[in-house]
């Protein structure tokens, strides 16, 4: 018998359709949206994080999207309370959540209890790794991390240096692994998690032209209206996937061709990172191809099967 409240997580890489399942669950199953995609956070980053359209969002209730500015930083204990505050009002309205994104760690934080390392922040060690990696390069520090500690560089983006730093914070500042230190205990939901795939070129090729359909709508003007409003390039925010390389367009830095083509080589890293995450082996995830026909109302049918045995333990 469980007394705990039951949790939908919807998994997958960027681009394979994790939105438009999400949506369509949500309306047959009375659910609501808990975004676990820490791009998403950032009001005025919309094209080039992919984030849902005010249309999708006026067709279901969304949570954790645009609830800090580019120059804020929300860390994952932060997201981690606020997910969870979000789940338990989703729960006490009598609706069903969804956690749904593809940032693995921020993901785990929600489903498998983790305690982030308690060290607090040094900023003076901060300032120093900062300039050593603008003075060599992010991928630098990061190679220096992967010798630390190697769990934790396969978890983390070379080109994010912030998660970077944070790491090296907290080994130097007690002597241990950072990947070492998540401290996990039992879950406080009871989980069904649901994984989204599909064939590696054809995943690639939905995110090449994801990434082209981002510039026709004006993702190097989203870039130049941030940049305006005076958030500076080297925020973290700014970081992203297609907003360094549209700065760098900007700045005259970069052509767009070079642009186009380095976010599509650098997306297609970042969704192997995702697989590091969560692997097709996993028996807690049952995995569906996202191109199958009948998907949703195949998963539909998963979940509320699912959703009766939680009942009957009730």
């Amino acid at each position: 018998m469980s007394s705990k409240p039951p949790l939908i997580v919807l998994i997958g890489p960027t681009a394979v359709g994790k939105t438009e399942l999400s949506l369509q669950l949500a309306e047959q199953l009375g659910g609501e949206i808990v975004s676990a995609d820490s791009r998403l956070f950032y009001r005025g980053m919309d094209i080039g994080t992919a984030k849902p359209t005010p249309g999708e969002r006026a067709r279901i209730p969304h949570h954790l999207i645009d609830v800090a500015d580019p120059d804020q930083t929300w860390s994952l204990a932060v997201f981690q309370i606020a997910a969870r505050a979000a789940i338990a009002e989703i729960h006490a309205r009598g609706n069903l959540p969804f956690l749904v994104g593809g940032t693995g760690q921020y993901v785990r934080a929600v489903t498998e209890g983790w305690t982030p390392p308690a060290q607090a922040p040094d900023p003076g060690l901060r300032t120093v790794l900062e300039a050593l990696a603008q003075a060599a390069s992010p991928s630098w520090l990061h190679e220096k991390l992967a010798v630390l500690d190697p769990a934790a560089a396969e978890k983390i983006d070379p080109r994010n240096v912030r998660r970077t730093i944070r790491a090296l914070e907290v080994i130097f500042g007690t002597g241990r692994r950072f990947s070492e230190q998540r401290g996990r205990g039992d879950s406080p939901y009871r989980l069904l998690t649901i994984g989204l795939r599909r064939p590696r070129p054809e995943l690639y090729a939905r995110v090449d032209a994801r990434i082209e359909a981002m510039f026709a709508n004006g993702l190097l003007d989203e870039v130049r209206g941030l940049l305006e409003k005076g958030y500076s390039p080297n925020l973290p925010s700014l970081s992203a996937i297609g907003y360094r390389e549209c700065t760098a367009i900007l700045q005259g830095e970069m052509t767009r061709e070079e642009a186009v083509t380095q976010i599509k080589r650098a997306t297609r890293v970042f969704v192997r990172r995702q697989a590091n995450w969560f692997k097709e082996n996993d028996p807690n995830i049952r995995w569906f191809d996202a191109g199958e026909e009948g998907l949703a109302a195949n998963v539909e049918a998963v979940i509320r099967a699912w959703l009766g045995e939680v009942e009957r333990d009730v």
